[in-house]
């Protein structure tokens, strides 16, 4: 084959790129969660994981009409969903499709352990209900979110001390591609929502506006204009912690970390920074609302969200009720 052969049938071969693969996942996933409004719940068998202090109780099906597939069975039927779904996706963006799957399967495995324990009741337990709940008299007040801490941990472990298995998993690990799934899916419900309540949409929009100024108008372009100018940071630390502080933390800093090439190290090491303050703000940030904020619950729910750069953090800091 000619070099002029190859260089025509190379774009053709790209013509379907992450972004394309990411948007038909996310609208499949749509498809499927519309049809069930008109019959049965077709995804209602995916595992949905609570927080515990009997690990029997950690795992069931979202939807009741599946309770009786149980925990285990559900959380092996998403596994196994997923494998199948993302396997489709692997080969159409080239990659070698049973390495995919075998490692996914690690990564998969080793990630739903980590959320798992990290719903443990003594490290997600936020409210007073739930330490009455749980009959517990002190949690860590994590969130489920707890289990980005534990994932962090065994990802550590694994690429400093199994340095082979952390470059054989390398084929499964592909951030950008799951992010912008779940910023689809994300988007999709979002409007969904918005357009079975226009009513109380309508009365937010301006709001939703404003928030989206300040976010990503105004605080990235400071925080990236200060992280450079005085802290001297490259564009390689300074790009994903300006979005992981402005926009949405933990996904936010790994998106930006995967599209300007950086190291894994530094959306890791950002992503770190914005759960540990976001434990920080959640035991502090409600307390100023209730006190002060009282009178004007979309300010303070607002000002929580905008800070709080996790969305787990944010609805326990929102949820928090009142003394």
């Amino acid at each position: 084959m000619s070099d002029t052969t190859l260089s025509l049938a190379a774009p053709a071969r790209r013509l379907l790129t992450e972004d394309w693969v990411a948007l038909g996942l996310g609208l499949f996933v749509l498809i499927l969660a519309l049809a069930g409004t008109a019959g049965p719940d077709l995804l209602g068998w995916v595992v949905s994981t609570s927080v515990w202090t009997d690990v029997t109780h950690a795992l069931a099906p979202t939807a009741k009409s599946y309770a009786w597939l149980g925990g285990g069975a559900s959380l092996l039927a998403t596994y196994v969903a997923l494998l199948a779904v993302l396997s489709i996706a692997a080969a159409a963006l080239d990659a070698d499709v049973k390495r995919f799957a075998l490692a996914f399967t690690a990564v998969f495995w080793i990630a739903y352990a980590a959320w798992i324990v990290g719903s443990y009741a003594h490290f997600a337990a936020v409210t007073p209900a739930e330490y009455k709940k749980f009959g517990i008299d002190w949690s860590l007040r994590l969130t489920n979110e707890g289990g980005f801490v534990f994932a962090l941990i065994a990802g550590l472990v694994i690429a400093n001390f199994f340095p082979r298995f952390a470059e054989w998993l390398k084929e499964a690990v592909r951030p950008e591609l799951y992010i912008k799934t779940a910023i689809v899916i994300l988007g999709a419900f979002l409007a969904v929502t918005i357009a079975g309540r226009l009513s109380f949409a309508s009365s937010i929009v301006l709001r939703g506006v404003a928030a989206i100024v300040e976010a990503y108008l105004i605080y990235w372009a400071v925080v990236y204009f200060v992280a450079r100018k005085y802290f001297g940071f490259n564009r390689e630390w300074a790009a994903p912690l300006a979005s992981g502080i402005s926009i949405c933390g933990v996904a936010a800093s790994i998106a930006t970390g995967g599209a300007i090439r950086a190291r894994p190290v530094v959306p890791v090491l950002v992503s770190s920074l914005v759960v540990v303050f976001a434990v920080v703000e959640v035991l502090i940030l409600p307390f100023l609302a209730q006190t002060f904020l009282y009178h004007e619950p979309l300010v303070a729910a607002s000002w929580m969200g905008l800070a709080v750069k996790t969305d787990g953090a944010a609805l326990a800091g929102g949820g928090t009720p009142k003394h």
